[in-house]
């Protein structure tokens, strides 16, 4: 039996992923938001956490280099999934992916089919998809934070970005026009290896099913 990583990433996922942990018995041994290290070991012999960036987790996983790990459904979606099997939705770190606009502007109007938009946005491939579905061309403009200035400063008439309780949105005077999808959180896990070491793998899946309320 070898070590089994679990990548995680800092943030709200991981602060709602904690308890998870507790409940499956890998407490962790030192505090991964506040320690140096990024493999930090767990209260379980043989289990160890990865501390990722949040979209590099479906990296890890799907190419083995960590066995399992939790991710936002938002990453996962953009990632494509390879190399992944998604067996649960943990249900934490709930969010909404929408479409935002300055106050006043009349999406409805700027997304006939046939018409063309600016978009702001770190999901690409999720954004592309989502107006490629309505005829709408987008001119798609790949930025990492800030995302909400795009909009104010003329970059783009559209962002595609996360919102949980929308406070950004209204300080910023944008507001969401439209969903896209729901977000949580999922375990995923490497293909290959939930059938190479099923044994190992197997009950630590049900675990954190049972631990989620997804059992």
């Amino acid at each position: 039996m070898g070590t089994i990583s679990i990548a995680l990433s800092k943030g709200r996922i991981l602060a709602e992923t904690l308890p998870l942990l507790a409940r499956v018995g890998l407490r962790p041994k030192e505090d991964p938001e506040r320690s140096r290290r990024m493999i930090v070991a767990t209260a379980r012999r043989g289990v160890r956490l990865v501390v990722v960036r949040a979209s590099d987790v479906p990296t890890y996983v799907g190419n083995g280099a960590a066995e399992i790990g939790i991710a936002g459904g938002d990453v996962v979606l953009e990632h494509g999934g390879a190399g992944l099997y998604q067996p649960i939705d943990l249900g934490i770190a709930r969010c909404r992916l929408v479409v935002a606009t300055r106050r006043g502007v009349d999406y409805r109007a700027a997304v006939q089919q046939g018409s063309r938009l600016r978009v702001a946005t770190k999901y690409v491939n999720l954004t592309r998809e989502h107006f490629a579905g309505k005829g709408v061309h987008v001119d798609l403009i790949r930025l990492y934070g800030s995302m909400e200035l795009a909009p104010l400063l003329g970059l783009a008439d559209a962002i595609v970005d996360l919102v949980a309780s929308g406070r950004t949105l209204r300080a910023n005077r944008l507001v969401a026009v439209e969903e896209i999808r729901p977000i949580s959180a999922r375990l995923v896990v490497n293909q290959v290896a939930l059938k190479t070491r099923r044994s190992e793998l197997q009950p630590l899946v049900e675990a954190f099913a049972k631990a989620a309320g997804r059992a």
